[in-house]
């Protein structure tokens, strides 16, 4: 259990991580160059989604680890190990959709807990950072207008 808890802090601490990076980044972007509304907005929602395609990616791996090793315990369903069904089922988990055509069992059921967790804050700071860049646009136009 304790490998559990380091692998698994260590995937929820890279993810944000790399949220606040992706974020951070399209922050100073958007100030660097100077765009009008749409372009900015576009460039912020496809940036969010790129960063939250990558932590899924992560999680997928760690999934994949942890599948492929003994003591973590496996995921059952419509699942056959490859990386891609651990990027299906990170997916479905990180954005809460959860089907449930795959189910974690032992202790990857502490990774899946944590990854929903992690996805759905991670998924409402990007919210709160468009609508924050929504509503300079807004401020803007109202000025020029």
């Amino acid at each position: 259990m304790v490998l559990t808890f380091f692998i698994n802090s260590l995937l929820v601490a890279m993810a944000v991580v790399i949220h606040h990076e992706v974020l951070n980044g399209l922050f100073k972007l958007g100030h660097k160059l100077k765009l009008r509304r749409n372009p900015g907005v576009l460039i912020g929602v496809f940036g969010a989604l790129i960063g939250h395609i990558a932590e899924i990616w992560m999680f997928a791996l760690g999934y994949y680890f942890m599948y492929h090793s003994p003591n973590f315990g496996s995921l059952t369903g419509n699942f056959n190990g490859t990386l891609i069904d651990c990027a299906y089922f990170s997916f479905t988990t990180y954005t809460s959709l959860g089907f449930g055509d795959v189910e974690p069992h032992g202790e990857l059921r502490f990774t899946a807990g944590l990854e929903a967790l992690t996805g759905l804050v991670l998924i409402t700071w990007t919210a709160s950072f468009l609508f924050l860049k929504m509503q300079r646009y807004w401020r803007q136009y109202e000025e020029e207008g």
